[in-house]
């Protein structure tokens, strides 16, 4: 299976409680001695209009939003495949509302 890179949206098993869904990568590419995991937030489409939610539309996905509040780490096995790659400005944007929401 092919590494996911930083900006894709990829479909990730997060679980029974938080579902199969879609989550955008934020994290660097592990290197081959490194654990196998990544970092995401997750997309949304219960939308609530936070300050920390970046909204996105893409053919063929509902409208929804990145949620920097549901930022986390999983093994990459837990990613089922990918769907995209999202913009530089929806990336930069998501990553000042992590920064924001974790107080960087």
């Amino acid at each position: 299976m092919p590494k996911a890179r930083r900006g894709e949206i990829w479909i990730a098993d997060l679980g029974m409680v938080a579902k199969v869904r879609p989550v955008l990568i934020l994290s660097v590419e592990y290197r081959d001695n490194e654990r196998a995991v990544v970092t995401y937030v997750i997309r949304t489409t219960s939308v609530r209009g936070t300050q920390y939610e970046v909204s996105h539309e893409a053919r063929g996905m509902p409208t929804g939003a990145f949620d920097a509040q549901g930022i986390a780490s999983i093994p990459d096995v837990k990613l089922e495949r990918r769907l995209g790659v999202v913009s530089e400005e929806i990336l930069t944007k998501v990553e000042d509302a992590v920064c924001n929401w974790l107080g960087f």
